[in-house]
């Protein structure tokens, strides 16, 4: 499993469409044909802490057999410290690594969804159902930033699946079953309750996860986190520990989230994001203090994007934004959180307070490349005409800020630079560089062609 590290604010990202060639399944909330089947509304059974009330046996039945136990074959290079001494490097030998993992049935013909760094790197991918059978797994997509992947097996039979919840809907303090793989132990089930909603771990990712403290170690990446009645609200993904084993705190992707992925992945094998177009921070007594307001709760609206979907509907500096449609926000990981399970174009009705007056608006998200993109901490925009005409240019990317502490120091020189390739892959665009740069690792090194603002071209590897 993953550690937690560091803070770091993101974009508040979303998703995009869903996908139009497979049947079978039942219609979701916004009427797309989906290979997800969403659970009914009537949400969860009622569990009390009585020896009488206490019975999980329905909700793990279901989902042990949906859950898969997941191989993953990589490759590495082992070098020999003593031969490259005496010979110089020989490029060192290849050796056989396997990980291990989970992953949970979302389709009776084989999709299986998973984390991104269950299978990260494979070379070959290898599912084993609960009753034993194994299966080659095809890697259809996979989403890094949120940490989703999507396989498919084809097996020999219709499959038990998992019906996704509304992860939305998802209370504080009610039970919750983790299904996995710990350790290479099989079909493990653990019981907890939902500690938290919207839970911010920073991860340069995904900002709104759902804490529990249904135990989770190392091989349930990828498993079900599921409510009472066996239906998926969230995909295991990580623990906080400074030991990498369970002490306590557990975290997984919404199923919200997760179904918005799935989808994108299966229409444009991709995820498709987008942006509500404002920036800022979420507010607490000394955030209100400093501002000289007193409203304690919600999202400060400090900027507004240009020619974003909140700038035309009037959004402004300053607004304090309290609902999104009937979500109600009172923190930043509630909007993005809510935001990231919503699609470039989509409408959402936004509810915020204006010099003590109560406001709703309808904006419409726009796309995530269309603004900006981030990568190692800058903050990247399409330059316009008139840079071009200046500095005789046809295409190019411009640094608009720096969120990276390793690299503030050298922020005056860099912001403000036009960025014309990165790794020889010319920067026509923000969507372009943004789609090469979401293939790459945060800790893969790049070499980037700029020109500063004097005009001179340099070159820098970050």
């Amino acid at each position: 499993m993953k550690r937690l590290t560091g803070l770091f604010l993101v974009s508040l990202l979303s998703g995009a469409t869903t996908l139009g060639a497979y049947k079978l399944f039942i219609e979701g909330k916004d009427n797309r044909n989906s290979i997800v089947t969403t659970a009914s509304n009537n949400y969860g059974r009622n569990v009390g802490f009585s020896t009488e009330g206490v019975d999980f046996t329905t909700a793990a039945e279901n989902t042990v057999h949906t859950v898969v136990h997941v191989k993953n074959v990589s490759m590495r290079t082992v070098s020999d410290p003593i031969m490259e001494f005496f010979y110089g490097s020989r490029g060192g030998q290849q050796q056989e690594q396997i990980g291990t993992g989970s992953g949970v049935i979302i389709s009776q013909d084989g999709y299986i969804v998973t984390n991104n760094h269950v299978v990260k790197d494979a070379t070959e991918l290898e599912v084993t159902l609960n009753n034993n059978k194994s299966y080659k797994a095809k890697l259809i997509g996979t989403d890094s930033k949120m940490d989703i992947a999507l396989l498919k097996i084809n097996a020999d039979e219709k499959l038990p699946y998992s019906a996704f919840a509304d992860s939305d809907q998802v209370k504080v303090g009610e039970w919750v079953l983790a299904v996995g793989n710990p350790y290479n132990l099989t079909s493990t089930v653990t019981a907890g309750i939902v500690s938290a909603k919207a839970r911010n771990l920073d991860t340069r990712g995904i900002q709104s996860f759902i804490q529990t403290d249904a135990a989770v170690n190392p091989g349930n990446s990828g498993g079900a986190l599921v409510n009472t009645r066996g239906e998926l609200i969230g995909i295991n993904t990580m623990i906080s520990s400074q030991t990498g084993s369970y002490v306590g705190y557990s975290f997984a992707i919404p199923s919200n989230i997760t179904r918005k992925i799935i989808e994108d992945i299966m229409e444009f094998g991709n995820v498709q994001r987008g942006i509500l177009g404002v920036e800022g921070g979420e507010l607490n007594s000394k955030a209100s203090k400093d501002l000289g307001i007193n409203d304690t709760e919600g999202f400060y609206i400090n900027k507004v994007t240009k020619n974003s979907g909140a700038e035309k509907a009037g959004l402004q500096k300053g607004d304090i934004i309290k609902k999104l449609d009937s979500q109600k926000i009172a923190t930043f990981s509630e909007l993005s959180g809510y935001i990231s399970t919503k699609r470039p174009n989509d409408k959402v009705q936004v509810t915020f307070s204006r010099d003590g007056e109560t406001k709703t608006v309808l904006v419409t998200l726009i796309k995530y490349d269309i603004a900006n993109a981030e990568f190692k901490g800058l903050q990247l925009e399409d330059i316009d005409s008139a840079d071009k005409k200046k500095y005789r240019i046809g295409y190019g990317v411009r640094i608009k800020d720096i969120n990276n502490e390793a690299l503030a120091p050298y922020a005056d020189q860099l912001k403000g630079n036009i960025i014309l390739s990165v790794d020889n892959v010319k920067a026509t665009d923000v969507e372009t560089i943004s789609r090469f740069l979401n293939k790459k690792d945060e800790n893969q090194s790049v070499n980037i062609q700029m020109i500063n603002r004097i005009g001179q071209i340099v070159q820098i590897i970050l």
